[in-house]
């Protein structure tokens, strides 16, 4: 989780599944793994309606040739995460999971001296998921 770059989400509509790449972060120290999107949009409405969601992160490593057509394969590490989605609500808690998120995946960059910080305009523009985690695989 803390080298991944990428996840996949999967949400659902009624009874159809959707899956959404996104970066994202996870907070050990809380269990839950933080993402953000659009105000509205998919992920939102069915966040809104199902809570219930699934998570995967994998990372990838050599590809494994063999001389055997269905031997062929891939190394790779994954998880795959069951629990339930919230729409982020408080703002300090928004501003800290994207923080997170931006150190995660920009460690060297610094507020005010790399970018500009978040302002709060753009917080009210942006949802802020949790994914709290149930149980991992």
């Amino acid at each position: 989780m803390a080298r991944a770059v990428v996840g996949h989400v999967a949400t659902r509509s009624d009874e159809q599944p959707f899956l959404t790449p996104t970066t994202f972060w996870f907070d050990a120290g809380r269990r839950e793994i933080y993402f953000h999107s659009n105000v509205t949009g998919r992920v939102r409405a069915n966040a809104d309606r199902h809570p219930e969601v699934c998570f995967e992160a994998s990372e990838f490593g050599r590809l494994l040739p063999s001389n055997v057509a269905l031997e062929f394969s891939i190394q790779y590490a994954s998880v795959i995460v069951f629990g339930k989605i919230r729409v982020v609500g408080d703002p300090d808690e928004k501003r800290r999971a994207l923080d997170g998120l931006l150190r995660k995946n920009f460690p060297r960059s610094q507020p005010g001296a790399d970018y500009r910080p978040i302002t709060e305009q753009e917080l009210k523009r942006t949802s802020v998921y949790a994914i709290g985690v149930e149980s991992w695989i």
